[in-house]
């Protein structure tokens, strides 16, 4: 039991210097110092080794960031993507070359159900409101043939045979005026021969032979084959019996 005033027991460090006690402390400091030093080393290459293998973990996964950036990824969908629409495009393609046929048949029914049909697979594809519209004008429906053209033009302005169709409906129920506006218009985006074959026919039956003969010559420059089926057009009778008729025919 120890009292106040009493001295602690130091048998241990009896008999050594001062000078040697500093140096034995010094050397356990130097030690103790090592050994804190040591475990400071090993925790951060153990925190390191952890982080590295955390990073290198989600570098090997195929995270929701890295799936969406992946460019390969995205390149396959854009195939993908692309494949479908090149086959959605072949398929209406086909279709409207079967309602062309119809219509070049005369099955004025069948390139109506067909167009429908386009219309079903894609709601925007212009061509087969165009080939409806001439349609239903040559079977006796005006007003609704002129409204699918039209819907054809407001989809794709710049479509030539819309423009043409348009300017033949309107020639097809006696709108001459109109008739001519629209192949004019038809002309500006494409120098299709039956645009100045459909003037020349309006100008024949009005009698204007100057004006006939002039887009009439065009197209038959243009496909001289042409001549022969302005030689039977009963639309040119009011002029056919003109010099400049007879000589551009021959």
């Amino acid at each position: 039991m120890r009292f106040k005033g009493d001295k602690p027991n130091n048998k241990l460090f009896d008999g050594i210097s001062l000078r040697t006690k500093m140096i034995m402390f010094l050397v356990l400091s130097l030690i103790v110092a090592g050994i804190a030093y040591k475990a400071a080393v090993d925790n951060r290459s153990s925190n390191k080794s952890i982080i590295e293998k955390i990073d290198n973990g989600s570098s090997n996964n195929n995270n929701v960031e890295s799936f969406i950036e992946d460019p390969k990824k995205d390149s396959t969908e854009t195939d993908e993507a692309k494949k479908l629409k090149e086959e959605k495009s072949k398929k209406l393609e086909d279709m409207y070359q079967q309602s062309y046929k119809a219509f070049g048949e005369k099955k004025y029914q069948e390139t109506i159900k067909l167009a429908d049909q386009m219309i079903g697979e894609d709601s925007s594809f212009y061509k087969a409101y165009n080939i409806k519209g001439i349609a239903q004008c040559y079977n006796n429906n005006f007003n609704d043939g002129m409204k699918n053209i039209d819907k054809s033009l407001e989809i794709r302005p710049d479509f030539g045979y819309a423009r043409f169709n348009k300017a033949l409906a309107y020639e097809l129920y006696g709108y001459y005026d109109d008739s001519l506006k629209w192949y004019d218009k038809a002309l500006e985006v494409e120098d299709y021969i039956w645009s100045y074959y459909g003037k020349a026919s309006i100008y024949g039956r009005r009698g204007d032979i100057e004006n006939t003969v002039k887009y009439l010559k065009t197209a038959i420059d243009m496909a001289p084959e042409i001549k022969k089926l302005a030689s039977e057009e009963t639309d040119f009778n009011p002029v056919k019996n003109s010099k400049e008729f007879q000589e551009l025919i021959k």
